[in-house]
């Protein structure tokens, strides 16, 4: 859900101090009870109710994949929503519809008509629905004619960006983005401290790009 400062150590803390027990406990947490937290102040508590308000606005299919569905993943879940356009529809849909986008299958269909019809989980999400969750999804239109159309890029080092942010904005541009380097890699966008991936571009002789020339060939 990109909640800012919502690390694991955090998640484990609020766990621990039986303020969470799931995902929508999260939405109704008050500042005051965060600052009962090692390590949280004032600033600090508000900082992190402002992040998770502003999680609300998170689009479907961030929210399918925080569900924890097996086998479902970012992609997966991406292509389940650009598919069927809302989590009415997906819930509706067949295995047999489920499993004929492209990319799936029989057993991931499978894993997410079991997690959508289970009890559990209808009830987490309706909670996430009280709490405000907006759920929204627009399909992503993906350009068929700029510089990163249909290349293989990967991304490595640390960006001024957030690297979901990079990965999203190179996706929308046409480019499949890749997690490790090999021949059929196009470019690597390398940020401070790129390692070995770095390396390896070079040792094939992959073009590496900086993060501010991906950023110029996204807006040419």
């Amino acid at each position: 859900m990109n909640i800012d400062g919502l690390g694991p150590a955090i998640v484990t803390a609020l766990l621990d101090a039986e303020l969470v027990k799931d995902a929508a406990d999260l939405y109704g947490l008050q500042k005051e009870q965060i600052m009962t937290l090692e390590g949280f102040k004032d600033r600090s508590a508000e900082k992190l109710v402002a992040a998770i308000d502003k999680s609300k606005s998170a689009p479907l299919d961030r929210v399918i994949f925080g569900l924890g569905i097996r086998g479902i993943g970012q992609k997966a879940a991406s292509l389940l929503c650009a598919h069927f356009g809302s989590l009415d529809a997906i819930r509706s849909a067949s295995r047999e519809e489920i499993a004929a986008i492209e990319g799936f299958g029989d057993i991931m269909a499978d894993s997410v008509c079991t997690a959508l019809h289970d009890p559990s989980v209808e009830a987490l999400v309706k909670r996430l629905q009280d709490a405000g969750l907006e759920m929204p999804y627009e399909k992503r239109e993906t350009a068929t004619d700029g510089f990163f159309s249909g290349k293989t890029v990967v991304l490595t080092g640390t960006l001024t960006m957030k690297r979901s942010e990079a990965k999203a904005l190179l996706e929308a541009a046409g480019a499949k983005v890749s997690g490790s380097v090999s021949k059929k890699t196009d470019y690597v966008i390398a940020g401070e401290d790129a390692g070995s991936k770095l390396t390896k571009a070079q040792e094939l002789g992959v073009t590496v790009l900086s993060e501010a020339e991906m950023q110029k060939k996204l807006s040419e």
